[in-house]
Formats: structure tokens, sequence, C-alpha cells
């Protein structure tokens, strides 16, 4: 058989394989979305907060970022219910690869390049609840930056569970012109040192 036919075959396959593969994960994720208003309390904020910004006056934009308190309070709560709902599903099925491409079912062959996004959830939810507590007792300009760098950095994740770190790191490029190095600098400390952690961790799953 001619070479170039058979990567051809070869191509194909792995397209279909990895197309497989990220659709099982969106399923599995956006089943524990359905129930929750997670999304949208998240595009609200990102793009209230935007909004805020462009107001002229510093009083307008206090007003502003005061109005969206009930919806901080919403987002938090419901990450926490999205981390939740994740912990039912089993390791492998909550494995997502380290490497920045998608390789279909790295977790079977090769645990140590994978990642728990259960672990990672629960960083989230807790980052999230962290900011909205004003924990770190940031003004409000300061508590909304930080805020939003945690919708963004859970976002990523999604994204990178969903598809492929690549592929979230674009999308948060594209839509927040913004990259990745830049999020987790600008997420509260905890979450940065918990990420961090987690990113290095390898295989150490249940």
């Amino acid at each position: 058989m001619d070479i170039t036919l058979t990567l051809s075959m070869v191509a194909v396959a792995w397209l279909v394989l990895r197309a497989r593969y990220q659709r099982t994960h969106i399923a599995l994720l956006g089943r524990h979305l359905a129930g929750l208003q997670l999304e949208r309390h998240m595009e609200t904020l990102t793009q209230g907060y935007t909004r805020a910004i462009h107001e002229q006056a510093e009083a307008r934009q206090l007003q502003v970022l005061e109005t969206f308190a009930q919806t901080e309070r919403a987002v938090a709560a419901q990450a926490k219910s999205l981390a939740d709902a994740m912990q039912k599903e089993s390791a492998q099925a909550a494995g997502m690869g380290a490497l920045s491409f998608c390789v279909p079912y790295i977790e079977r062959f090769l645990p140590s390049a994978t990642r728990d996004f259960r672990k990672l959830l629960r960083i989230h939810a807790a980052g999230l609840r962290h900011v909205v507590d004003n924990e770190d007792r940031w003004d409000p300009k300061s508590r909304a930056y930080h805020l939003a760098a945690e919708l963004y950095l859970l976002q990523h994740s999604c994204h990178w569970f969903c598809k492929s770190r690549a592929i979230a790191d674009a999308r948060l490029k594209l839509r927040h012109q913004v990259d990745h190095r830049k999020v987790l600098d600008s997420v509260s400390a905890p979450t940065r040192s918990a990420y961090l952690q987690w990113l290095r961790s390898g295989d150490d799953r249940p």
C-alpha cells in the first residue's frame, strides 16, 4: 500500500478517535452543568466588570460593581456544586492530558501524563469563594480584577478538559486578550499555589 495513503488513513483514524474522545468529555461536563446557571453567571460577571472598567468616573465604577454582589455569590456557590458533583465521577473519566495537545484516552496508557479534573474543580471552587468573601480585604476594583482572573482560569480549565490545553490557551487569548500566565499571576495566592501544585502533581489520583 502506498505510504501516503497509509499515513492518510492513520491521520483520519486519529482525528475520528480524538473527536469521539473530546465529545465524551464535553458530554460529561455538560451533564453536570445542565442543572446550573454557572456559565450564564460567569458571562454576566466578565462582561459586567469590563463595563465597569470603562466607566470614566470612579464613583460610577464602584456603583456598577456593587450590582453584581448577588451574581458573585451565586457563581461561587455553583462552582462548588459543580466540583461536588464531579467527585462522583471515576478518576479515569475525570482524567485530562497534561500535554498541550489532545492524546485520546491517555489516562488509560500513560497516567503519569494526566491530571485529575475533579481536583482542579475543587481548587477553582475554593478560589472563587476566597475572592467572593474578600478574605484578602481588597478594594472593590482590585477584588473584581482578581475575581475576573479566577473566572478566566476556570473557563480555561473547562476548555482544557473538553478539548486540549493548546485550544484552551487560544480561546483565552481570543476571548479575553490575555494569556494563561497573566491570568495565573492575577488569581489569588491560594488559587495560584494550589493550581501550580496540581499541575506538577502527576498521577496521584486514587
